[in-house]
């Protein structure tokens, strides 16, 4: 529960944050904003401040500022001429349309140095939690046999040191069929166990080896200092894998409509896409540290795909804006339209197809 509600003020921050770095970009270059508002449709509240209206509408799919201009029809005041989007100078337009995704990239790393440093990441142990009595065809597991207990260490396979449980796991399924001794710790004492591992269908014609037993979940911290490049290399890694992410969505578009249409939601595969009604469900089984980095994760997503280049995204502004300033003339807004309805009409295909999706078939990530 607490992951679910981390998840829906964790959507809310970065909606507001990012509007937040557009509102700001534009007063910075002296642009007029009219309208700051969390959610579209009819208003539920607002009040004015100065030349601005702030406020909170009925459909929580989002928010915007209104910037004076920004629309290439809008009929601007003569008054407010000179305080425009389109009167302002390329560097100005690029600032203003770049800070809202800007911000989703500084906000995801304090998230992830948030949880490296301080909550912790749940990250499995080479300790034994439990230990599985039987294999799938009845017989006993290696670990049982080799009277392997919950609370016991492992901490070398065959001789070589197995600091973390992903050492552990590589050492056992390149070993099928293996006599291999085990260095375990337990109550203070050093064990040398000898264990015959089986072997077992990896999935891919081949054969992998197996013990049995399942890992204890600590939680890993790192230190302040080290913390700054661990989120800085989450961040990284993060951002790349939104892109695929992203290119994979995309291109699933066909697949994914055949699967739902078809009846055939197992055949969705993993380039899905998650509505919030999804991320929330996700993160009701997931602890602190887990919902906060997923928040991290969906920021730089968002970031990413507000950053293509395709009108009316951030993006496609900023690209507008860059072929106004080679071109030395104004974009005909109308040509744009085509482009703006199938952005459009994409990201309400998606929405549409994620919402029914988290409902008739849930992410299962146990």
């Amino acid at each position: 529960m607490t992951g679910g509600i981390l998840v829906i003020v964790g959507i809310i921050v970065i909606v507001m944050v990012h509007e937040t770095g557009h509102f700001l970009a534009a007063r910075a270059v002296g642009m007029k904003a009219t309208e700051f508002f969390f959610g579209f449709g009819p208003r539920l509240w607002s009040t004015r401040r100065g030349e601005t209206e702030y406020g909170i509408k009925a459909l929580p799919l989002g928010g915007y500022v209104r910037i004076t201009g920004m629309n290439l029809l809008e009929e601007v005041a003569p008054e407010d001429e000179g305080r425009t989007y389109r009167d302002k100078p390329f560097w100005a337009k690029s600032l203003v349309v770049l800070a809202g995704s800007a911000t989703h990239f500084p906000l995801a790393y304090l998230l992830f140095y948030l949880v490296i440093v301080g909550v912790g990441l749940p990250t499995a142990t080479t300790t034994v939690e439990g230990v599985q009595a039987a294999l799938d065809d009845g017989s006993p597991s290696p670990a049982a046999l080799a009277d392997l207990r919950g609370g016991d260490t492992i901490v070398a396979f065959d001789g070589v040191s197995t600091p973390e449980w992903e050492d552990l796991v590589d050492a056992i399924t390149t070993h099928p069929g293996e006599q291999v001794t085990l260095t375990v710790e337990r109550g203070g004492e050093t064990l040398f166990v000898d264990v015959v591992l089986a072997s077992v269908d990896d999935g891919a014609g081949g054969e992998s080896g197996y013990l049995g037993v399942a890992s204890q979940i600590g939680t890993e911290r790192v230190g302040p200092v080290a913390g700054l490049g661990e989120a800085g290399r989450t961040l990284g890694d993060a951002v790349v894998s939104s892109g695929r992410g992203l290119w994979e969505l995309v291109t699933g578009v066909p697949r994914l409509l055949a699967a739902v249409f078809g009846g055939n939601l197992e055949d969705v595969g993993d380039s899905r896409p998650v509505s919030p009604i999804g991320l929330v469900g996700i993160a009701g089984d997931l602890g602190p540290g887990l919902a906060l980095y997923l928040v991290g994760q969906v920021a730089v997503f968002v970031g990413v795909f507000n950053a293509v280049p395709l009108y009316p995204l951030d993006g496609g502004h900023f690209a507008v804006a860059l072929y106004e300033k080679l071109r030395g003339r104004s974009a005909d807004v109308r040509k744009l339209m085509p482009v703006a309805a199938a952005v459009v009409a994409f990201l309400v295909v998606i929405g549409l197809l994620a919402v029914y999706l988290d409902i008739a078939s849930p992410l299962d990530l146990g």
